[in-house]
């Protein structure tokens, strides 16, 4: 009996992590879809005011619209901005905070240590991203 109550627990604190984390992504979420949204109200827009005979303006205006077939406020592009807002929000390294000590591997010794583990001294870190393939 008890080991069902501590499951439950855990699930009650996973469901109230989910929550708040929404609850915080929200906000962002809005703003983005608001931005989608208004993206195609503007070209449909200009197709109507295109097909009621006013001047398309300048040539060198740029176009307005992606597509003429496809639009950008779609359920897919919904689930896209939510998920990309969702990476950035729990993603470990932020603007201006200290780097995460990830964990990677020395090549030449093929052992894995902490990042900071190659730091000598104060002489700075330099880390070189190269290509595997």
């Amino acid at each position: 009996m008890n080991h069902d109550s501590g499951g439950a627990q855990i699930q009650m604190a996973r469901a109230l992590k989910h929550a708040s984390l929404c609850l915080m992504l929200l906000p962002r979420f809005l703003l983005a879809a608001l931005m989608l949204w208004l993206l195609d109200f503007l070209c449909i827009r200009k197709k109507v005011l295109l097909k009621m005979g006013e001047s398309p303006g300048s040539p060198d205006d740029p176009p307005v619209c992606v597509s003429d077939s496809n639009k950008m406020f779609t359920m897919e592009s919904l689930r896209a901005v939510w998920y990309g807002q969702k990476l950035d929000f729990l993603k470990s390294a932020h603007l201006g905070h200290a780097a995460p000590n990830t964990e990677v591997v020395l090549v030449q010794e093929r052992r894995r240590v902490r990042i900071l583990d190659c730091m000598k001294g104060k002489r700075p870190l330099i880390l070189n991203f190269g290509s595997c393939s």
